[in-house]
């Protein structure tokens, strides 16, 4: 009696599977083995936001972006190339990225209005536009409390992570379920104690993961100037910006691999130790 494989166990069979390349990780993994030589050169970071200021001194050059608009009645409207920051958010996101990664290549993808509201599925537009044009990185320092929008984001978090691309999500700033931040696919940042560019805290229990600073900090903001401000909006572009470094030095990490180094290293990953990032030659 021949009895049938279950499906997928094929993938596993002799000649099926590909060898995959080890972590190649020492024992700690340790700040300096995830950044140290890092600068984000080559990483694909995108944006998803109000727009980016180019040119502001903290941020610098913009490889390039879209803006994405709701048109007609269930229609969605994608215009390529240069457009402004509306509110002043994703300038601030994008100059704490560049603070940690200083030549990663910064995408914008705008999805929110001067007001710094805008719809839903403007948004999931804007996350599968950065997933469909390779991004390593995605910054999400927005998320949305509608239940309608679940399954859109659950579909698109899963492709992310299958893909390649890691998503830093903010979770909310009140304590209402919002996506994509709810899924485990997506690294969940909210504003932490530490000091430092590269503190990181990793709470084991949901719905958020990591904490990182993003109380009382200075962030890019329009017109080339800086401002104070809090939020758990600011602390995932600091994570994001250590998953570029990351990224960039370790470029075969897969997310589920990323996720994993990030917690490893994470100030409370052992008694008595600290997160200090990697010496500076």
């Amino acid at each position: 009696m021949t009895s049938s494989l279950p499906a997928w166990a094929w993938q596993f069979e002799p000649g099926h599977l590909p060898a995959v390349q080890a972590m190649g990780l020492e024992s700690p993994i340790t700040p300096e083995w995830a950044f140290g030589g890092g600068t984000g050169k080559g990483v694909r970071v995108a944006v998803v936001d109000s727009g980016i200021e180019a040119g502001h001194p903290l941020v610098g050059e913009v490889q390039g972006g879209v803006v994405v608009e709701p048109e007609g009645a269930n229609g969605i409207r994608y215009v390529e190339g240069p457009h402004e920051d509306l509110y002043g958010h994703g300038t601030a996101c994008a100059g704490i990225i560049r603070s940690l990664a200083p030549e990663c290549e910064l995408y914008s993808v705008r999805v929110l209005g001067a007001r710094l509201t805008g719809k839903g599925t403007v948004f999931a537009a804007g996350v599968q536009w950065a997933i469909d044009r390779g991004m390593q990185v995605v910054n999400l320092s927005m998320s949305t409390r509608r239940r309608e929008m679940f399954s859109a984001f659950h579909r698109i978090a899963d492709q992310a992570y299958f893909s390649g691309t890691v998503l830093v999500s903010a979770v909310n700033n009140v304590p209402e379920k919002s996506y994509p931040s709810e899924f485990a696919s997506v690294i969940s940042v909210a504003s932490g104690p530490g000091e430092g560019p590269y503190a990181l805290s990793y709470n084991p229990r949901p719905p958020v993961e990591f904490g990182a600073p993003g109380t009382d900090v200075d962030i890019a903001w329009l017109g080339g100037s800086t401002i104070r401000a809090s939020g758990n909006s600011f602390a995932a572009p600091r994570v994001t910006g250590m998953v570029a470094l990351m990224r960039s030095k370790h470029p075969g990490l897969t997310p589920f691999e990323v996720k994993t180094v990030l917690r490893a290293i994470a100030s409370n990953a052992a008694p008595g130790t600290t997160t200090t990032g990697p010496q500076q030659s």
